[in-house]
């Protein structure tokens, strides 16, 4: 990837976005220290890996392990060994000297995609002699390797479903277009969160929905008892399609909202939502359908498309009363997945416009790693 931005990001939003959270940003400068590295011993013998030479300096002899503690906590390194000893790569000790400067262009690789500009400067500055694009490319690649490893990875038991989408600003042949960033959560067989997958497209309609919800069933997702989510066209219709089988719970958070539009006064709001919330609130599916048939009747003359709109919706949004009382609250809305694109908000805002779709992706998978991973770390949550 060659793009190269017609803007530079100030320094301070670039250090917020490394500091505050990407705890992924280690593992991307062990690569990349490694990649330099490699490259050094490379040039020390003066041949290419398996190539033979008269010119040979020595033979490469593995890696041996080394730890070194960071101000971003401890990395471990692959330092490359040379046979007839001699060799330790200058990449190491100067990579740590710069470790702020070699962050900080990560978190910039991230936001605007990898350019094999700023990788060489990089790594010219690491080894001390100039790399070609070919050797950058290699090294970068292996950081969106890394991304898509994670988002490719198979999947297990999981008994609860959630997906939503939320949207981010994306350049594409001159124009500012939204991206549909999809997302889905599920709870596993021992009772814990983890993201189970992200896709990004300039689209939320069935078939970017129908690729995606395929992908997870294709990396092993199964065993699903529920799946909840808003009452999205395009989503619905995927659903259908790749979980057919599967009961699904209606956002309670989104149809309070949904019902807000069929209130014929603004006066009338608060009542209705105090309806609709006693509704949810009962203590069992049969007192919930005693108490949806009397708001109906409430609302008939006084606001009858809100009635008609009661009774075809709220339903769908009572699945919920076939589950545990004491997992009810965490099962009815998709709240959790609102919570986490606030945090995806939080540093993509620092972007504004994204390049293109792969830096998009890149760094809402990146955000999204770190939090599956403390999430899988966290008590039970269902």
């Amino acid at each position: 990837m060659t793009y190269q931005p017609e803007y530079s990001i100030p320094e301070e939003l670039l250090e917020e976005i490394a500091e505050q959270g990407l705890h992924i940003v280690p593992e991307l400068i062990r690569t990349l220290v490694n990649a330099a590295m490699q490259l050094e011993r490379q040039r020390y013998l003066g041949v290419e890996p398996y190539e033979r030479s008269p010119e040979r300096h020595g033979r490469a002899n593995g890696y041996k392990s080394k730890t070194v503690a960071t101000r971003m906590g401890k990395i471990a390194f692959d330092v490359p060994q040379v046979r007839e000893g001699g060799f330790y790569p200058q990449a190491l000790e100067k990579g740590l000297r710069s470790e702020r400067a070699l962050k900080l262009a990560l978190a910039e690789m991230y936001i605007q995609g990898v350019s094999t500009r700023k990788v060489a400067a990089i790594t010219q500055q690491l080894c001390g002699f100039e790399v070609s694009s070919s050797q950058v490319s290699q090294a970068t690649a292996t950081l969106d390797d890394q991304l898509q490893a994670w988002r490719e990875r198979p999947l297990g038991q999981t008994r609860y479903l959630y997906l939503d989408a939320h949207y981010e600003k994306v350049r594409q042949d001159g124009q500012v277009r939204d991206a549909a960033v999809l997302t889905a959560v599920g709870v596993n067989a021992q009772g814990k969160r983890e993201v189970l997958g992200v896709s990004v497209s300039l689209s939320e309609a069935e078939p970017h929905w129908r690729a995606f919800l395929q992908s997870l069933a294709d990396r092993g997702l199964r065993g699903v008892e529920l799946i909840t989510s808003d009452a999205h066209p395009g989503l619905g219709t995927a659903r259908r399609a790749v979980f057919g089988g599967v009961p699904w719970q209606r956002c309670q958070f989104h149809l309070q909202q949904n019902a807000q539009g069929y209130v014929p006064k603004q006066s009338m709001k608060a009542e209705v939502a105090g309806d609709i919330r006693a509704i949810f609130n009962a203590p069992n599916l049969q007192e919930a359908e005693r108490l949806l048939s009397m708001t109906v009747r409430k609302y008939e003359q006084k606001a009858s498309d809100l009635a008609r709109w009661l009774e075809e919706n709220i339903p769908q949004g009572l699945t919920v009363f076939a589950f545990p009382a004491y997992q009810r609250r965490l099962l009815r809305t998709t709240n959790g997945l609102e919570r986490l694109t606030r945090e995806i908000r939080r540093r993509s805002r620092i972007v504004g416009i994204f390049p293109n779709e792969m830096s998009c992706l890149r760094l809402v998978t990146a955000v999204l790693m770190e939090i599956s991973d403390e999430w899988l770390t966290c008590r039970v949550y269902i």
